[in-house]
């Protein structure tokens, strides 16, 4: 049977879906990018389906602001409460369940890999996990630093601004950018991400679709020695049946695995 829950994040209502089956061992979908629950293709609700009719309990979720649920959607590196607040959830909602094991594709993966643990998370299955810098319309920090620091000691830049010759709000922005670059030099995505795969040890098996851009960008920076899936496909979402099979077989065999 499948059901709907509601989830309460910090004030907020996530929109989440449980397939209810016998099992001890739960399996958590978390959503990538603005992803609804459901997934692309209705592919993790079919996932779902087919997991909890062979006897997994399946719990989805829509983060703050996206699909169903309230709130602001501020990203997957915001996403700790949500992930924290499902858990729990599911835990509630499945009582029997001792034991969840949290699956994500691309950003969510990353949400997993990083913000899992505090969920109480036992074991993560991460497909195509995203580690690419972030990109929005300024430029590289390096050259917002060079940039700035000659334009801030411009007498002449002040004068603009209070004009309204400068944009203020580009300024600002420029300015957090440089107080921030020194700390995004030393721990960008990549590093967080993989480092946090370190303190997951024998508990995360990974996932790469050999064409996709995402999963070729994170083989180049993966070093480490957890199990690692190709599917011989570039489809992102895994979509067709014959990748939704071997999707289902790898996160299965996640799920049996003690």
């Amino acid at each position: 049977m499948r059901r709907f829950v509601a989830v309460v994040c910090e004030g907020e209502t996530l929109a989440a879906t449980l397939d209810e089956a016998d099992g001890t061992t739960g399996l958590l979908i978390v959503s990538g990018g603005n992803e609804i629950r459901s997934g692309a293709h209705r592919g993790m609700a079919d996932l779902a389906q087919r997991l909890a009719a062979t006897g997994t309990p399946v719990f989805r979720y829509d983060r703050r602001g996206v699909g169903d649920s309230t709130g602001d959607n501020r990203g997957f590196l915001s996403a700790q409460p949500d992930v924290v607040a499902a858990a729990t959830a599911f835990r509630n909602a499945a009582p029997h369940v001792t034991r969840v094991v949290g699956f994500g594709n691309c950003d969510a993966a990353s949400t997993l890999a990083l913000f899992g643990r505090s969920a109480g998370i036992d074991r993560i299955v991460l497909a195509n996990p995203w580690v690419i810098e972030p990109i929005d319309d300024l430029p590289p920090a390096a050259a917002i630093r060079a940039r700035y620091v000659d334009r801030l000691r411009d007498p002449g830049t002040w004068r603009r601004a209070i004009r309204g010759q400068v944009s203020v709000t580009k300024l600002i922005r420029g300015l957090r950018r440089i107080t921030a670059t020194k700390a995004e030099e030393q721990a960008p995505l990549a590093t967080r991400v993989l480092t946090a795969l370190d303190d997951w040890r024998d508990d995360v098996a990974i996932i790469l679709a050999s064409g996709d851009a995402t999963a070729i960008a994170f083989a180049a920076e993966y070093r480490g020695g957890a199990s690692v899936t190709r599917l011989e496909t570039a489809s992102h979402s895994f979509a067709g049946a014959e990748n939704a099979a071997a999707l289902h077989a790898v996160i299965a065999a996640a799920i049996a695995r003690q």
